[in-house]
């Protein structure tokens, strides 16, 4: 427990157990930056298309956001709502902020599993991914688009400049990319063979493709995001990491994005809500 269970009731009784949600988000988080190639983002390969941060920034937030989960956990199993999930977000925020020296490594990450962690405490144990998201949305979702968000965010200038929907948006209408797209891509590449960490790029080229990710459009604008949705469509249609010699084609599609500067940062996000569901399921 960390001093951000100050901000939360300290429930962990029978219905949740904090400490599984808890392992289950950190090794979520780090298998997000270990997933490659990923077109655009930071990997312990390399920094993609980030000059401001690399593999040890992620390392030191996931090690500057213990115990967030744990919390988070407890107050959807204490019943909490938005706005109390938000005030432990915000701390969680600045621990992670203070532990990479105000490098924005894991902010979107706090958001959307934040709120899973706490329906998984509300939910208790037993509860699969599919009940987890549409949990969020019903239990949450019309506080989430109500809330005023941080309006200096790049999220915030994207969605006033281009009408573009985001984490808010995803989170309210209980994580559709994720439950639509990543899930169903890691669980058909598994059924086909792939190990789980092939089978995880396959779910981030799924997200890629069906996204319309907020830090594209930031970065490389309405034909920044085209583009990016365009080659990771090829990359599936031309069978994704099932296919030979996929890897290389990832990595092709991955130096793309990094000469462009795109970085998916939304997909990275869906892919760790994508691992971290995965990780309560199979405990």
């Amino acid at each position: 427990m960390t001093a951000l269970a100050l901000a939360a009731p300290a429930v962990d009784g029978p219905a949740v157990n904090g400490r599984r949600v808890e392992r289950a988000a950190r090794l979520a988080l780090l298998g997000e930056l270990a997933c490659f190639p990923k077109p655009g983002l930071v990997s312990f390969v390399d920094a993609g298309s980030h000059a401001d941060m690399d593999a040890t920034s992620f390392l030191r937030s996931v090690i500057g956001l213990s115990g967030y989960f744990h919390d988070m956990a407890a107050a959807g199993a204490a019943g909490a709502g938005f706005a109390a999930l938000n005030r432990i977000g915000r701390v969680a925020e600045v621990a992670m902020f203070r532990a990479t020296g105000g490098v924005n490594t894991h902010r979107g990450a706090v958001f959307a599993l934040g709120l899973l962690a706490a329906a998984a405490g509300a939910a208790g144990e037993g509860a699969g991914p599919d009940e987890l998201c549409a949990l969020v949305a019903e239990r949450w979702g019309a506080a989430v688009l109500a809330a005023r968000g941080d309006e200096q965010s790049h999220g915030a200038a994207v969605r006033k400049r281009y009408g573009a929907p985001g984490a808010r948006e995803e989170a309210a209408a209980g994580f559709p990319t994720v439950t639509r797209h990543a899930l169903p891509a890691w669980r058909a590449a598994r059924r086909k063979g792939a190990d789980p960490a092939t089978a995880a790029v396959q779910a981030f080229f799924a997200s890629v493709a069906a996204l319309e990710d907020t830090n594209l459009l930031h970065r490389g604008g309405v034909e920044g995001l085209a583009h990016a949705r365009a080659a990771a469509a090829g990359f599936l249609d031309a069978g994704g990491v099932l296919a030979p010699g996929w890897h290389a084609r990832a990595l092709a599609v991955h130096r793309g994005f990094v000469a462009r500067r795109l970085s998916p940062g939304g997909s990275a996000d869906i892919l760790a809500a994508t691992l971290f569901l995965l990780a309560l399921a199979e405990g």
